[in-house]
């Protein structure tokens, strides 16, 4: 059995002041943190106050028994999981049944050899540590599969819509080719590419999705101006469409990260930025340093902004900005999101009503 973690806290209960100091002395030497009271009341009072990691209890005590004390915490949502350990001497007897009918997990007989002692407390205290894991590995388990739920409905929902038009279009071409004109086949190809176009958008920010989510990654210093180069160059189209204005710095500062990321939120924000911003859109690029040795990077848009109660749902799962002009899919702020908390960075928005909307995410400042 492995060591417990150093510094557990321990609570030791016992009524006889010499007991108690056996027990706070040989588990300081171990390492452990060691709280020592004298009585049930206390006891519960301690634990309820401050919740240990593992709870060695007398069960005769002069106020309130140790089979009543290991009851009440189990009764309660705070204490219930904390592992209990009885103590008790040999002339005045155990009732092994109720120790484990009260929660308790284990016993010990006075007077008990240091080394099962220690024994003892460290098995419990690495069997608790497994049970907490194992409770937030399921309670993980099970948030991932309700973002999957959810995920699965945006990415079919999303999907439909240009599959729909494809389908349109070549059930069109297949049924009465000869009536179409050669600007009607202008218009059906134009179409036809935007919708395909945005089919693998959506799959593309799919893998992205599932790359950022099992993907480890070194930071770097980043060239934030090739970053954007490569941006505007991706957006080139709607850039053009929308008749757009980019106000850029002339220099960035240094910062780390890593850049095909870097980029993939710089996408959706500039993406945001022309479908829902003013008509034509006017998007002015910008880096603020912050404390604590970070940088925020922005991009503000001169769109009708985001009310406080959209901001506040903005970056969660596969929640979609608008419905205004062009739709947007619901995948990319909650991309950024994840792409924020893999980089140990924040994403977020600033926004008034009638003052446009400021996008921002942070990375770590690159010393120089």
């Amino acid at each position: 059995m492995e060591n417990s973690p150093p510094k557990a806290n321990i609570l030791a209960v016992d009524d006889t002041p010499e007991n108690l100091r056996i027990l706070v002395q040989l588990l300081h030497e171990q390492g452990y943190r060691v709280r020592p009271v004298r009585n049930g009341a206390h006891a519960l009072m301690t634990a309820q106050k401050e919740p240990p990691d593992l709870i060695l209890l007398d069960i005769m005590m002069p106020d309130i028994n140790g089979y009543e004390v290991c009851r009440q915490l189990k009764a309660d949502e705070r204490t219930r999981d904390i592992p209990i350990i009885f103590i008790s001497a040999l002339d005045e007897g155990l009732d092994k049944a109720a120790a484990f009918s009260a929660g308790g997990v284990d016993y010990l007989t006075k007077p008990f050899q240091t080394e099962e002692l220690i024994a003892r407390v460290q098995t419990h205290l690495a069997l608790h540590q497994m049970r907490q894991t194992l409770q937030e590995k399921n309670e993980q388990l099970q948030k991932q599969n309700i973002e999957l739920d959810a995920f699965a409905h945006t990415v079919a929902h999303d999907l439909q819509n240009p599959l729909t038009i494809l389908m349109g279009y070549a059930q069109l071409l297949q049924n009465d080719p000869a009536r179409i004109t050669t600007d009607e086949l202008v218009i059906i190809g134009d179409s036809s590419y935007k919708a395909a176009q945005k089919a693998i958008d959506i799959i593309q920010n799919l893998l992205l999705l599932v790359s950022v989510r099992k993907e480890d990654v070194i930071q770097y210093p980043l060239d934030m101006a090739d970053i954007i180069k490569q941006v505007l160059e991706r957006l080139k189209g709607p850039v053009v469409d929308t008749q757009a204005e980019l106000i850029l710095p002339q220099t960035w500062p240094p910062a780390l990260g890593y850049a095909p990321w870097v980029e993939e939120v710089w996408v959706n924000y500039v993406s945001n930025g022309l479908k829902y911003g003013g008509q034509p859109p006017r998007l002015e690029f910008g880096a603020t340093p912050q404390a604590d040795n970070v940088i925020r990077f922005w991009v503000q848009d001169n769109g009708p902004g985001v009310s406080p109660a959209e901001q506040a749902v903005l970056f969660t799962e596969f929640t979609r900005l608008g419905k205004v002009h062009i739709k947007g899919h619901g995948l990319g702020l909650s991309i950024v999101r994840r792409i924020m908390d893999k980089l140990d960075g924040q994403a977020g928005v600033e926004s008034g009503s009638g003052q446009g909307s400021r996008f921002y995410f942070t990375l770590k400042a690159k010393h120089a």
